[in-house]
C-alpha cells in the first residue's frame, strides 16, 4: 500500500483560509432552556461534528476534570455546551451516546475516556476522522489542520493562545466560541466531502 503524505506546516501556511463558522452562527449552551433547545435542534440529525476542551493542566500530579465543554456542529451552526449546569450534561449526553447520531471528530481516543468519567454515558456512532484517513493510505494522524488542507486545499488557523486558555470559565471569551465552534465545524465538513454521511 502506498502511503500519501501529509502536508506539512510549511505548504499549509501557503494555502487560502479556511471559511470558518462567525459568531452569529455559534450558540453557546449554559442554561437549562438553552440545553432543551439545543437538544431540540440537534436530536434529528444524522451526523454531526465533535469535539471537547478541557481547562490545560501544568502541575505534574494534577487530574484534569475535563472535559469543560462539548461542541457539536452542523454544516452550518455549532453549539458549544458548558458543563457546569446539569441540565446541559444531561442534554449533551443523550446527543452522545445515541447510536442513530454519527460523531466525527479527529483524536478522539482521549474525549471518550474523560467524557464516560464525566458524563456517565458511553459514547455510541463515534467516528475519528484519523482512522479514515489511515485507511486511505495516510500514515500520520491528519489532525483537523492536515485533514482541512488536504481535503479542501485551504488552511485552517487555530489559535494557540485559545487552545490552552481556560475553558472551565463561566464566561467564555470571543476568541474561545469562535475556537471552539469551529474544530467541531471543520470536522463536520471533512466528514460531509468525504462522502461519509
Amino acid at each position: 500500500m502506498t502511503h500519501l503524505p501529509t502536508p506539512d506546516k510549511e505548504q499549509i501556511a501557503l494555502l487560502d483560509t479556511f471559511d470558518r463558522l462567525g459568531l452569529h452562527q455559534i450558540q453557546v449552551v449554559s442554561t437549562p432552556e438553552q440545553a432543551a433547545a439545543a437538544l431540540k435542534a440537534l436530536a434529528a440529525a444524522t451526523a454531526l461534528g465533535f469535539d471537547t476542551e478541557s481547562k490545560p493542566t501544568f502541575a505534574k500530579n494534577e487530574a484534569s476534570d475535563g472535559p469543560h465543554i462539548v461542541q457539536l456542529s452542523t454544516l452550518d451552526k455549532a453549539w458549544i455546551f458548558q458543563l457546569t449546569d446539569a441540565e446541559c450534561r444531561r442534554a449533551v449526553g443523550k446527543l452522545l451516546e445515541s447510536p442513530a447520531i454519527i460523531k466525527a471528530g479527529f483524536g478522539l481516543g482521549d474525549d471518550r475516556k474523560r467524557i464516560i468519567h464525566k458524563l456517565g454515558v458511553d459514547l455510541q456512532g463515534v467516528l475519528d476522522l484519523n482512522a479514515v484517513f489511515r485507511e486511505k493510505g495516510y500514515r500520520k494522524d491528519m489532525g483537523v489542520r492536515g485533514a482541512v488542507a488536504v481535503v479542501f486545499n485551504k488552511r485552517f488557523i487555530k489559535s494557540k493562545k485559545a487552545a490552552t486558555s481556560n475553558w472551565a470559565n463561566p464566561k467564555l471569551t470571543e476568541a474561545q466560541i469562535v475556537y471552539a465552534a469551529n474544530d467541531a465545524y471543520a470536522a463536520m465538513r471533512v466528514y460531509a466531502a468525504l462522502g461519509l454521511g
